[in-house]
């Protein structure tokens, strides 16, 4: 058997203010208290997350390796199985799902609008012209 510490999400969620900062990242539990003032997106990004699922923020984000790495100095073990991959319970962003691969509608609307507007314009401006001569 492993010697990782195992918690679970109503675990995590006690340490949720700036005296006990906790996250999961990935299925793996991080005190960040100690990050706070060193992290270079704020305290305020760390106590949104705080004891909650910051995997999506964190990907979002694009954090480099350097953070990846820096990261293992606030590993405190894993979130327990039957708590993996139940996430955050915060809505999904529209806007990050990706789009299936029926785009044709998007598509069209894209170009359809615009070549509308300059119709309209194009037609007020001859007016325009014509009735000013």
């Amino acid at each position: 058997m492993s010697d990782t510490k195992t918690y679970t999400l109503e675990e995590v969620k006690e340490h949720n203010n700036g005296n006990s900062l906790w996250l999961v990242i990935h299925d793996k539990v991080y005190d960040v208290t100690k990050f706070i003032d060193e992290h270079p997106g704020g305290e305020e990004v760390l106590l949104e997350q705080a004891g909650g699922d910051g995997s999506e923020s964190f990907e979002d984000v694009g954090h480099s390796s350097d953070a990846r790495e820096l990261m293992e100095d606030y590993y405190i073990g894993d979130l327990v199985e039957e708590d993996k991959g139940k996430g955050s319970a915060k809505p999904v962003n529209p806007a990050s799902v990706p789009e299936d691969d029926n785009r044709e509608p998007s598509t069209i609307w894209s170009w359809l609008i615009p070549a509308g507007i300059a119709l309209l314009v194009a037609l007020a401006y001859r007016y325009y012209l014509t009735s000013s001569t």
